[in-house]
């Protein structure tokens, strides 16, 4: 009898507040998820957290000292997966953000390489930027991970004092020229002889991850590993 009431109590809970996959818009019974069986079956994984020398690690050598990197998806134009990081960074889409990062968050407490991990480290926004958008999507990730994998959120140990506009039509060389000393540590001890995860939303150039894990790792002790959501083929 009480399992019949639960589910007469839910079907009449999805009627008055009904939930719509993000992606293609059919209706969702669970309220822990964005996207329906079909779409999720879509996303791209790439297993990278558990893959050493993957692509992603294999692009900050010579960079970067680092002591693991990976993404948990592939980035295509055009694909399902541009649609969300869209909706997270300009359509306030805020449980995209959370979503993405939980499927980040379940596969780096899947993977040995990351065991070592103390804080999260979500990639600064300017405070001008972060005004405009409302939220810093990195942040958003972080607290996705965290929701799944318990690991604390350092946001104001280091900030972003250089504005620049947007990167994404630059190429390589003009993103670096672009990052050089935009990045200032404010919270030294914080960081103090610490595995720091350094979070973003996509991998492209990672010229913004090099400055950010550049001026951590000079600090005493620090070592620096990087999990982005999508990595650009």
């Amino acid at each position: 009898m009480l399992f019949r009431f639960e589910n007469i109590f839910q079907d009449f809970s999805r009627l008055l507040f009904p939930h719509f996959c993000v992606a293609c818009g059919c209706d969702l019974k669970h309220r822990d998820t964005i996207l329906c069986f079909h779409c999720q079956q879509e996303l791209p994984f790439t297993n990278f957290f558990s893959l050493p020398n993957n692509p992603v690690e294999k692009s900050f050598y010579g960079r970067l000292n680092f002591q693991a990197a990976g993404s948990t998806f592939y980035f295509t134009k055009d694909s399902l997966l541009q649609y969300l990081l869209s909706e997270l960074k300009y359509k306030q889409n805020i449980s995209v953000g959370y979503y993405l990062g939980r499927m980040m968050g379940y596969q780096l407490q899947l993977s040995e390489r990351f065991d070592s991990i103390d804080l999260l480290i979500p990639m600064p926004l300017h405070p001008k930027k972060q005004k405009a958008r409302g939220y810093n999507q990195a942040t958003i990730l972080c607290k996705g991970i965290q929701s799944v994998w318990n690991k604390p959120i350092a946001e104001n140990v280091i900030i972003r004092k250089v504005f620049s506009n947007s990167q994404t039509l630059q190429d390589r060389i003009h993103r670096w020229e672009n990052m050089e000393g935009i990045f200032e540590l404010k919270e030294r001890a914080q960081i103090y002889q610490k595995h720091l995860l350094l979070v973003d939303d996509v991998t492209t150039t990672g010229a913004s991850l090099e400055a950010l894990g550049s001026v951590l790792e000079a600090e005493k002790g620090v070592k620096i590993s990087v999990a982005t959501a999508a990595y650009t083929i």
